[in-house]
């Protein structure tokens, strides 16, 4: 248990550090004429841009509608195909699917830890 305590604890650190080079990169940037006027054109464009995109969006509405559909079907299957998968893995079974090309796919697990309440 001390060798993940101590991974842990290098992670933070790491981390630690990563934030302070970032902190003086935005800092940086913040005080930077040339960045301030690209940030502020982009807003612009980006602006302009969402425009656009949502004029089209109201043009093709029907299909909008229909892709949330399909978004919605293919999360819930995912998690069925997730729970599907984890059940049998536990039954013993082998667990492997193939896509069109026989290409073999096999499950991955991962850990991953939350603070405790």
């Amino acid at each position: 248990m001390a060798q993940v305590q101590e991974i842990y604890d290098r992670i933070k650190n790491t981390k630690k550090e990563q934030q302070k080079i970032m902190e003086v990169y935005r800092d940086s940037l913040a005080n930077s004429y040339k960045h301030q006027n690209v940030v502020e054109d982009l807003k612009a464009l980006k602006e302009k841009k969402k425009q656009i995109e949502g004029s089209i969006q109201e043009d093709l509405k029907t299909e909008f509608v229909k892709l949330d559909k399909l978004k919605k079907s293919v999360e819930e299957d995912t998690q069925l195909l997730s729970d599907t998968a984890l059940t049998d893995l536990i039954k013993g079974k082998e667990v492997e699917i193939f896509d069109e090309n026989e290409n073999q796919y096999v499950p991955i697990f991962s850990v991953k830890f939350k603070k405790a309440e």
